[in-house]
C-alpha cells in the first residue's frame, strides 16, 4: 500500500526571519518586511534615499520592492516543493509620485504552481494612494543539492 505524504504547509516567517530573508539590496534601500507567508507579503521602504534626481521615489526603487516581496512569497512556496524560486519576468506601471514618507507594498499571489509562482503587487504612499502596480513571476526550479 502507497501512503501519499501529508502536503507541506507552506512556511511563514515571523520576528527576526522576517529582515534575514530581504537580501542584501533590499536591506540597503531600507526596506522592511512587515509579514511574509506565500499568501500574502507585506513590506514598507522610505522614499528618502530612493530617490531619483527631481526628488520623486525613482521607479526602480519600487521594482525592487516588488521584486523582493514577489521574491519572498516564490520562494515560500517553493519551499513547499523542495524547490528554489528564480525571477522570470517583471513589469510595473507608476501611477503617481511619491515625495517623502514610506510606500507599502503588498504581494499576492496571481498563480502558485508546480513550476511557475506569479505575485501582484500594489505600491501605496502613507495616504494609501496607488504609486505603482507590479506583476513578479518567478520560474520554480529544483534546489542545488546541498542547498
Amino acid at each position: 500500500m502507497n501512503e501519499t505524504p501529508a502536503p507541506t504547509v507552506a512556511p511563514t516567517l515571523e520576528g527576526d526571519q522576517l529582515q534575514t530573508h530581504r537580501g542584501a539590496l533590499a536591506e540597503r534601500m531600507g526596506i522592511e518586511i512587515l509579514e511574509a507567508a506565500a499568501d500574502k507579503i507585506v513590506a514598507r521602504m522610505p522614499v528618502e534615499g530612493n530617490t531619483q534626481p527631481y526628488g520623486i521615489l525613482h521607479g526602480g526603487a519600487s521594482v525592487v520592492l516588488a521584486e523582493t516581496l514577489g521574491s519572498i512569497g516564490s520562494a515560500l512556496h517553493a519551499h513547499t516543493l523542495g524547490k528554489i524560486a528564480v525571477g522570470l519576468d517583471i513589469n510595473a506601471t507608476h501611477h503617481r509620485a511619491a515625495r517623502e514618507g514610506w510606500v507599502t507594498g503588498t504581494a499576492v499571489p496571481v498563480t502558485l504552481g508546480g513550476s511557475v509562482a506569479c505575485y501582484e503587487v500594489t505600491i501605496v504612499d502613507d495616504s494609501g494612494r496607488r504609486t505603482c502596480t507590479s506583476r513578479i513571476t518567478c520560474i520554480l526550479r529544483p534546489a542545488a543539492p546541498g542547498a
